[in-house]
């Protein structure tokens, strides 16, 4: 893993754990969805996607925003509605836009506007791709059968990253979802990738040549990513007993006090301090 694989890892971590620090001291409102174990999923994928490749995240995606654009002030600006936030902080946590990165709050939605956007990937810019993040949970959403089913019949150029953590909100996957999500990509004739490792530099050596294949038009791509939840669904709403979360894999003590997570840890402190003193945003009409 480079140094610069690892400070992405490490801003996310830090940026996430200081939400749930600015929650705690009642500075921010609304909810948000950390990503915290997830890390290593976006850190090894963004660097394989073209600027020019749509990308469509989700509830939990601060760690997809961080990966493609390095840029915690602006996000911590729309989640606290400050000056210099991404989309005048009227998208706040979930709903972001910036050029051909999207994010929703709604499970599933997502899915169907990715694959009209490889639609037009095809038809005007081949080569270019689209991808959708979903987790387990969003499985039991009819909207993404549908879109599975046209991006198989017309062979368009979908990613669908599926961060599999073992829990939708507060229900273990064992318990809602029958069967497998190789076997849903398999009732589609849908090219499907189960990755495991936590390692980066793994997870980027498995993804390059599938998203080749993808890239030159072979046909649709499920690449399912074998994650965990570290923190709370959302704040401190986390169901699961203590020592169940504790016991779950962490990719950061390794890495804990070393000079890059100094760093990065300093860098977050300096957005959090920077972005809260900054006055309201504003949306200007005109």
């Amino acid at each position: 893993m480079t140094d610069d694989d690892l400070r992405a890892l490490l801003l996310i971590r830090h940026f996430e754990t200081a939400l749930l620090d600015l929650y705690a001291q009642g500075l921010l409102h609304g909810t948000t969805h950390t990503c915290l174990g997830q890390e290593p999923v976006p850190v090894a994928l963004m660097p394989l996607l073209d600027p020019d490749d749509f990308v469509f995240s989700n509830h939990r995606g601060h760690g997809h925003y961080l990966a493609r654009f390095d840029d915690p002030a602006g996000l911590l600006a729309e989640i606290m509605g400050r000056a210099g936030a991404v989309c005048n902080g009227v998208g706040g946590s979930q709903h972001l836009r910036r050029g051909r990165y999207l994010s929703t709050g709604v499970q599933g939605e997502s899915l169907p506007l990715a694959a009209g956007a490889a639609l037009h990937l095809a038809r005007t810019e081949p080569g270019r791709l689209a991808c959708a993040f979903i987790g387990d949970g969003t499985w039991g959403e009819g909207a993404v059968y549908e879109a599975l089913n046209l991006a198989a019949l017309w062979r368009l150029p979908l990613l669908v990253a599926v961060e599999h953590n073992g829990i939708a909100q507060s229900t273990p996957s064992a318990a809602a979802m029958a069967g497998t999500i190789a076997a849903r990509a398999a009732g589609f004739g849908i090219s499907f990738l189960k990755l495991g490792s936590a390692d980066v530099t793994d997870l980027r050596a498995a993804l390059e040549e599938p998203l080749k294949h993808l890239r030159d038009g072979a046909e649709p791509l499920v690449v399912e990513f074998a994650t965990h939840r570290l923190g709370p669904h959302s704040k401190g709403d986390d169901t699961r007993p203590a020592a169940e979360v504790a016991a779950l894999p962490d990719w950061y003590p390794p890495h804990a006090g070393s000079p890059l997570d100094l760093e990065q840890r300093e860098r977050v402190a300096a957005v959090v301090a920077d972005v809260t003193a900054r006055p309201p945003s504003t949306w200007d009409v005109r």
